[in-house]
């Protein structure tokens, strides 16, 4: 009995060694940066594009996605000077049109880039040069979805390895979201052994990058990170100063996160996810800065942007981060030589 006994108390202080290894909890979050005046305007004159949008870069491109586009969905420009190149993803439900676009994601190694209908349940596959020659160009279909389980996004490493968050819907309107290894040649999903046990209902962002094997994973609805490695063992649970377990969509806190070089940094709000506009009208308060941590959670700083920031991506080459907004101007860029 006192040997059970001691091998329980021995088991129990293991897990509260691995607990203070694991978790991280920041109460103050206040060194401040305010960054506005080093915010550039891209200039967009030759296309115009809705404020619902995604952004991405594939090697000196810069892809953006119009999610409300009457046309042609998906629209090409030079990454360094912002200029327009041509414009592709033509709406419809006609072979190799796209009925209601999805996530926009880059194949960096075989210059192409994936585009998912969730109208279609496909993923379709743009070959980059193709596009550039010939704007006219249809895609190929890269996979069939599985209506019961499917990416929301994900991050393309080869055909045989993605990482991405899993939807599984539930009932009519619900569904489970989850990380997930995905097979984008035979539709396998492989679960991440990790999911943290307070979180009922999830709702995230993903970031992965294959050069520091970790992902991170940022909660819409609870002041949360999660770093793991990429075979989902956990590295870093970081709780900010607003924690709390109870799920509910009435504070709004990570938005977009992204791998910048040794940091990631993370779109963050911690205020009320809606307000009455101007006219009346309920809209969603998105945020308008960032927060930059180290590879292991340790926070770093705050960017205050004082824009209100739909999506951003980085332009790694140029070491800057572009952005969406929903502000006076609609597209920006800010380097962060000298802020990180």
């Amino acid at each position: 009995m006192k040997k059970q006994i001691l091998l329980l108390f021995l088991m129990l202080c293991c897990s509260c060694v691995h607990n203070a290894e694991t978790e991280i909890y920041q109460n103050k979050r206040d060194k401040t940066i305010n960054i506005h005046d080093k915010i550039k305007e891209i200039n967009i004159e030759e296309v115009l594009i809705g404020r619902s949008n995604q952004i991405r870069i594939l090697g000196d491109f810069l892809i953006i996605g119009d999610y409300k586009a009457m046309d042609k969905l998906i629209h090409l420009f030079a990454k360094d000077r912002f200029s327009y190149i041509t414009s592709t993803g033509y709406l419809g439900q006609g072979p190799g049109e796209i009925a209601n676009m999805g996530h926009i994601e880059a194949n960096e190694t075989d210059r192409e880039f994936y585009v998912t209908d969730h109208g279609k349940q496909k993923i379709f596959s743009y070959n980059l040069d193709s596009v550039l020659i010939n704007p006219s160009y249809m895609p190929r279909v890269k996979m069939e979805l599985n209506e019961k389980q499917f990416p929301s996004e994900y991050k393309y490493i080869n055909d045989t390895l993605c990482i991405g968050r899993i939807i599984m819907p539930m009932g009519n309107y619900g569904f489970k979201e989850s990380v997930a290894k995905w097979n984008i040649t035979t539709g396998a999903i492989i679960p991440m052994k990790y999911e943290h046990p307070e979180i009922e209902k999830k709702r995230s962002a993903l970031a992965v990058s294959v050069k520091n094997n970790m992902y991170a994973e940022c909660y819409n609805y609870h002041d949360l990170m999660t770093i793991c490695d990429l075979d989902g063992n956990i590295k870093y649970n970081v709780y900010g100063p607003k924690w709390d377990n109870e799920t509910t969509n009435k504070i709004s806190y990570y938005g977009d996160v992204e791998f910048c070089n040794d940091k990631i940094i993370a779109t963050y709000s911690g205020e009320e996810s809606f307000i009455k506009s101007q006219n009346g009208q309920i809209e969603s308060k998105l945020p308008t800065k960032f927060l930059v941590f180290d590879r292991n959670g340790n926070y770093i700083k705050t960017l205050e942007t004082e824009y209100r920031i739909i999506r951003f991506c980085y332009d790694e080459d140029n070491n800057r981060i572009i952005m969406s907004l929903n502000d006076d101007i609609q597209f920006a860029y800010f380097d962060l030589d000298g802020l990180i």
